[in-house]
């Protein structure tokens, strides 16, 4: 776990996905057509992915999927729901404003 905290520390949005998971790629896509250059870090090209993986499902609750896990300024917001809930809801791009990911 402090090794995902670490991470999801080092930018603005941090978001852990898996190369294979279309959800990830949704949830990336999104970000990057707001304008958000986000780090994403696949956990199957890490070693220590599998780990990593079990630490995020535990803190997203252990139900559902542990990616993608999206942080932004170093807080977990969640998963895909959770994302495209604040954006439909028009609260992710201010929530992104808010940590420096967005000068609009």
């Amino acid at each position: 776990m402090n090794r995902v905290m670490k991470l999801a520390s080092e930018r603005a949005v941090v978001v852990f996905t898996l190369s294979s998971c279309c959800m990830c790629h949704t949830v990336t896509r999104l970000m990057a057509d707001l304008g958000v250059n986000a780090l994403v870090h696949e956990l199957d090209s890490d070693p220590r992915g599998k780990d990593m993986e079990r630490a995020l499902h535990m803190m997203l609750g252990g139900r559902g999927p542990a990616v993608p896990a999206v942080f932004i300024g170093g807080k977990l917001v969640g998963g895909t729901n959770r994302v495209m809930s604040l954006h439909l809801a028009s609260e992710l791009v201010p929530m992104l404003k808010s940590a420096g990911a967005l000068w609009l």
